[in-house]
């Protein structure tokens, strides 16, 4: 059926309320803040989800990133202390905290913060020398955190981190530093080798020291062994002898045999043991040798102290002439 008037302006109001609805719901994603004007002057902002405004007397001003973001600093030419100039660039990563802030208090966020950083990057890295620049990276980037982020925090960001990416001095300059690091390496190295030189020097003549430490107090303990065993050799024939002189004090003719007996022994050694004798003539007989040994051992027997009663060896022959007759063995194959 055709629609009257009054349908027509029923219709109309439905539609209009609707579309105002529309308008008066805004949804936020996760990540973003939206800030709120009334009539061109902030009011509130807009937490992530589904919120609602007042169509046509409210509007969403500015709609703010505050997750995490990365800003690329370029290369940027720095004169350091020492008037060596180098080329560094860098990284900053910054974070809104306050959306209303960030909106209103700074225009063009982005390149406020870039050229912040930029200027802080050729401040301290210019108060630096080249040497102190490239080992102290670390205190470089603390630094300009910490500058950068006080200068940023009135429009309601944070830096969180503000890295050198890379240092590049010029090329005859990284040439001179190549060839001062080799020489203070060859420095080292032939202070390592003198010293290690000088160690061993040292080591050696410890050792030597040692060793003749040692090898005195050797000869030292066999001198005194040798002296203490002449000692006691010495208190043995000393004892012996005042035995023996005892003996014959007394009379004992034993005594004056022991005596014969032992020279005549050791005289008939040293002719037996000679190296250009091939032919002992023996000057003696053999009966007297054994009387002289039997005497040696009566007197033994009353040296330690044997009670048996002891019969007086017979006396000793007197030796007779010397013959000439060579000592023949009966054993020799060679004899007829």
């Amino acid at each position: 059926m055709p629609f009257t008037g009054p349908d027509i302006v029923v219709i109309a109001l439905v539609v209009l309320v609707i579309l105002i609805l529309f308008a008066g719901i805004k949804t936020v994603p996760q990540g973003y803040r939206y800030t709120i004007e009334r009539f061109g002057r902030y009011t509130r902002t807009l937490e992530p989800g589904l919120n609602i405004i007042m169509p046509f007397i409210e509007q969403i001003g500015a709609k703010m990133n505050v997750m995490e973001q990365v800003l690329d600093v370029p290369t940027q030419e720095v004169i350091t202390k020492d008037n060596a100039s180098v080329s560094a660039d860098a990284v900053a990563f910054y974070q809104v905290l306050n959306a209303a802030e960030a909106a209103y208090q700074v225009a063009n966020l982005e390149n406020a913060i870039l050229n912040l950083t930029m200027t802080n990057i050729r401040s301290v890295m210019g108060s630096m020398d080249l040497d102190e620049l490239l080992s102290n990276r670390e205190v470089i980037n603390d630094r300009l955190l910490r500058v950068v982020d006080e200068a940023v925090r009135p429009w309601g960001i944070k830096v969180t981190r503000v890295e050198i990416k890379d240092i590049q001095p010029p090329v005859d300059l990284v040439d001179a530093m190549g060839r001062q690091m080799k020489a203070e390496r060859e420095k080292r190295a032939q202070v390592l080798e003198a010293e290690g030189f000088r160690n061993a020097q040292i080591l050696r003549a410890e050792g030597a020291k040692q060793s003749a430490i040692l090898e005195a107090e050797g000869q030292r303990e066999a001198a005194y062994r040798e002296a203490e065993a002449r000692e006691r050799l010495a208190e043995a024939e000393a004892k012996a002898t005042r035995m023996v002189s005892e003996a014959i004090a007394a009379g004992d003719i034993n005594a004056i045999n022991y005596f014969v007996a032992q020279k005549y022994t050791e005289a008939m050694a040293s002719i037996g043991t000679a190296p250009n004798s091939k032919v002992v003539l023996m000057p003696m007989e053999a009966s007297s040798l054994i009387g002289s040994l039997g005497g040696i051992g009566a007197i033994a027997r009353e040296v330690f102290g044997d009670q048996q009663p002891q019969r007086a060896p017979a006396p000793p022959r007197a030796p007779a002439a010397p013959r000439s007759t060579p000592v023949v063995n009966p054993f020799d194959p060679n004899r007829e």
